[in-house]
């Protein structure tokens, strides 16, 4: 079995969500991209690393130990781990801030996303740690928000996120590669951006739109 993140990590910067998407499609896995409102703060942040998930739901008040399942999710963190959390539709407060990514960074993970909001924006922006997410809100999600599992499969969007999936993000968004699917995706997208530098090139020197599509098939 291939080291995924050992094999495929150094070329991160050459990869790109839409290629990986395209790739997906032609293997028949069709509902690869998370919630198109999830954004990186900085649109220069790419991110890549296995799924580490987290649930909460929206609460009436303040749990007996508040933050107890988000605590334990961060705590697990692997190095290379992605957290990807959804708040199964709550957009009442943040459930992310600037201490949870500190704390997801020293235990080596590559990122979080959140289909939620986050909060502490300038600070996150100036650890330089990717964090995607729907939005801001400067509001706490204690008493409002509250984890209820960890490391089980979620949905977000259409995606169902499995733990140990992998997830490539960028400006245009995150796309998610089930682990099935990993030793055949990843290679096909290298190959795939290759001949699309390739189109690119052709259709700067000013070829014919329609004859380079026959000729190599991509666009």
């Amino acid at each position: 079995m291939i080291d995924i993140l050992k094999a495929y990590g150094p070329h991160k910067e050459l990869l790109y969500s839409a290629v990986l998407a395209d790739v997906l499609d032609s293997l028949g896995h069709r509902a690869s991209a998370l919630p198109g409102d999830l954004r990186p703060l900085r649109p220069q942040w790419k991110l890549f690393g296995r799924a580490a998930t987290l649930s909460a739901i929206a609460v009436a008040a303040e749990p007996e130990k508040p933050y107890a399942v988000e605590l334990e999710c961060i705590d697990a963190l692997q190095p290379g781990d992605v957290l990807v959390a959804t708040t199964n539709g709550d957009r009442g407060s943040a459930l992310w801030g600037e201490l949870l990514s500190t704390s997801s960074r020293a235990h080596g993970a590559a990122g979080a996303v959140i289909d939620g909001l986050t909060r502490d924006v300038d600070k996150i922006l100036a650890m330089d740690w990717p964090v995607f997410a729907a939005g801001f809100s400067p509001l706490d999600s204690k008493g409002r928000i509250d984890g209820i599992s960890h490391g089980q499969p979620i949905r977000v969007g259409n995606c169902l996120v499995q733990p140990g999936d992998w997830l490539f993000g960028d400006v245009d968004g995150v796309v998610v590669v089930p682990a099935q699917l990993a030793e055949q995706a990843f290679p096909k997208a290298l190959e795939k951006v290759s001949g699309e530098n390739k189109v690119r090139d052709e259709l700067a020197q000013g070829r014919s739109v329609r004859e380079v599509f026959a000729e190599y098939g991509i666009l």
